[in-house]
This record gives structure tokens, C-alpha cells and sequence, in this order.
């Protein structure tokens, strides 16, 4: 591969000299290499000629996004996000809704993130109360400033919707979604393209309205009626997500997601499932009977800790099956790790991996 730089030994050389000079301590050679690349493309703008208006969105969102990584780094809990209208009244059935479930989310041990405006977004921050809400909060010209309900210490604003997007996805291991407009609905399609691809790992998904409502079963009526008829989305994408208006149903939903899958991993070109407790010889016959469409080839096994794994200490405690996954069935890959969690009894406390920290060398697309 063609190295990233300058062109010119004397400008790389001052580039490394800066990021040796600037490190804040020992640690952190590692990543030297990302930094160099990350000025290195600066400096390339700059040659470039680039625009002003092009050089103000890339260092907004440059300084967006690390800004809210560095509110995010010192809490470790995991975080479900809640997308909903901003419009809806506190006497609205959904603004309850929305609360009850991030209070319980939150009794789980659970942070919540909301956009931390009105309606559903105050919802949640306040069912979770102040110990466990967090705001991505977007500046608009006719919002209200963010509510009180968050300290301002887990709080971003940020100007980009995509880069808050970003974080959204970034920083959850589930996500509700409630009744809103074209924002949750933005919201919503993106997360659902982004499991659909790859581009994300599965995470639990729950689609939340009051009885009565009548918003989510028209939209998944058109899914199944229109894009599933017309073959532009497969019948198992809508298992992707699931449906309720029970709170303690979508915690159960989220809560069993995570009771014996772990995460997952790319070795190799195979895929590799981390369990807390893999299949008997026996189950694992009967899941390859029944899973057998969503494999390019062979079988799926069970497999030790990859070298890479064990060098990167890569959830190492976990058990491990592996597969040749066809990279494009995400909704049976969704209902495979059903199947493993079925085998389980759900735990009161789940441990969902880390939230996204590494690009995977494994997963190029």
C-alpha cells in the first residue's frame, strides 16, 4: 500500500517531530501513525486550495466529534438512545412512555441518550434522571434551548446532524424508537440501513408507541406490502427490530440480546460470534440444518480465540463460533443470534461489548 504522506521527507519529518513534541504521555506511540495521516490530510486541503466554507465543515465536524468522544470516554455504563418527536406534549401517552421506559432502563444500570430537546427527548432525560441522561443536542433556530433535565457535563451541541447521528450510533449498545417526525424517521431509516449493511453490528432495536397510537404499524405495513413485494428489502429485515408498547417488553428485548451473545468479529474473512455460552455439539447440528441459507460456504462452528484476537485481548472470556457468512442476510444473521440467546435464561445484569473504539482491519467495506 502507497504510504499516506507529503511527499516531501523534510514536511513528514516535521509532521512526526509535532506528534513526538504533543504526545501527552507514554502510551500513546500506537497511534501515531493516525494522527500523522489525520494532518497529513489538513496540510493536503491546504495544498489543495480548498475552499473556506469546505475547510469550516471539516474542522466543525472535526472538533464536533472529538468534543463529544471526550464527554463520552469517562462513562462506562452502557447507553440505550431513545429517538422521538420534540413536538409531543408532556400529557401525550408517548412522553410517559418514553419515560417509564428510561427510568427502567436506567434501574438496569443503563445511561440513556436523547437529543435533549422537548417532547420525547425530555421524556427520557428525565426518566432517566440526572445520573444516567446524556444529550446530543442539535442548535436549530427554533428549538428551545436544551432541557435542564442533563448535566451539562454529558452534553454536546453540535451544529452537524451527521456527525450527531454518528455519535448517537457510536455511542449505544439498543435503541427505542418512538413516534416523530421527518428527524426520527431520518433517524430510524439510517440506524435500520446501517444494520442492514454491516456498516454497524446488530444491536437491539425496539420500536415503541402508546396502545393506540398508530404510528409504526402503518410504516411496517408499507415494508411488508410494498418493499418486501417489490424484493427491495428481504421478509427477514424486519426482524431486525421489534414492536411493542409494553416498556418492560422492550427492556426485555434489550436485556436478551445481550443474555448470551457478546459481540462479533471478522477473522479472516469468517465471521466470528462471541458467546458467554456457545451450542452443545447436538444444537449446533440443528443450527446449521436451519441457518444454512445465510453461509456462503461450509459450516458454522465452534472455534478458540484467533491469534489476532488474543493479541488485540479481545473479549477472550467469551466462546466463540465462526462461519462464512454471505455478508448480505443480516435479518437471519439477526434471527441466528436469537436462536443462541434462546438457549440462555436471561441474566438480571447484561454486559454489551465496548462502544465502537476500532475499525476492523477484517471488515474493509
Amino acid at each position: 500500500m502507497k504510504q499516506y504522506d507529503l511527499g516531501r521527507p523534510e514536511l513528514n519529518h516535521q509532521v512526526q517531530k509535532l506528534i513526538a513534541d504533543a504526545a501527552p504521555a507514554r502510551g500513546t506511540e500506537e497511534n501515531q501513525d493516525l494522527i500523522a495521516e489525520m494532518i497529513t490530510t489538513i496540510l493536503k486541503l491546504h495544498r489543495d486550495r480548498a475552499e473556506r466554507g469546505d475547510l469550516k465543515l471539516v474542522n466543525t465536524a472535526l472538533k464536533e466529534l472529538r468534543y463529544s468522544m471526550r464527554v463520552f470516554a469517562p462513562h462506562d455504563e452502557p447507553k440505550v438512545t431513545i429517538f422521538g418527536s420534540a413536538r409531543l406534549p408532556a400529557n401525550d401517552p408517548n412522553y410517559e412512555l418514553a419515560k417509564t421506559l428510561a427510568a427502567k432502563m436506567a434501574d438496569k444500570g443503563w445511561g440513556v441518550i436523547t437529543g435533549a430537546g422537548p417532547g420525547i427527548m425530555e421524556a427520557g432525560a428525565r426518566g432517566a434522571g440526572l445520573d444516567h441522561a446524556y444529550g446530543v443536542n442539535i442548535r436549530l433556530p427554533f428549538e428551545p434551548d436544551p432541557v435542564g433535565a442533563i448535566d451539562p457535563k454529558r452534553m454536546v451541541n453540535f451544529k452537524y446532524f451527521f456527525t450527531r447521528k454518528l455519535t448517537f450510533i457510536k455511542e449505544s449498545a439498543a435503541f427505542v424508537l418512538c413516534p416523530g417526525g421527518f428527524g426520527t424517521l431520518d433517524e430510524s431509516f439510517e440506524l435500520f440501513t446501517l444494520v442492514q449493511t454491516g456498516k454497524s453490528d446488530l444491536h437491539p432495536i425496539v420500536l415503541l408507541e402508546a396502545p393506540g397510537t398508530g404510528y409504526w404499524p402503518p410504516l411496517l405495513e408499507f415494508c411488508s406490502n410494498v418493499l418486501i413485494e417489490k424484493g427491495m428489502i428481504g421478509p427477514s429485515d424486519l426482524s431486525l427490530f421489534m414492536l411493542t408498547s409494553d416498556p418492560d417488553d422492550a427492556v426485555e428485548h434489550i436485556l436478551n440480546f445481550y443474555s448470551n451473545y457478546h459481540s462479533q468479529r471478522y477473522v479472516e474473512g469468517r465471521l466470528v460470534l462471541r458467546l458467554h455460552s456457545a451450542p452443545d455439539a447436538k444444537t449446533l447440528d440443528t443450527l446449521n440444518e436451519e441457518f444454512s441459507d445465510l453461509l456462503a460456504s461450509g459450516v458454522i462452528k465452534r472455534v478458540e480465540a484467533s491469534p489476532a484476537e488474543v493479541r488485540d485481548l479481545d473479549a477472550l472470556d467469551c466462546e466463540r463460533l465462526s462461519l462464512i457468512f454471505d455478508r448480505r442476510s443480516y435479518g437471519r444473521l439477526r434471527q441466528l443470534i436469537d436462536r443462541l440467546n434462546s438457549l440462555v435464561v436471561t441474566p438480571e445484569t447484561v454486559t454489551p461489548p465496548d462502544p465502537f473504539v476500532e475499525e476492523q482491519a477484517e471488515r474493509p467495506w
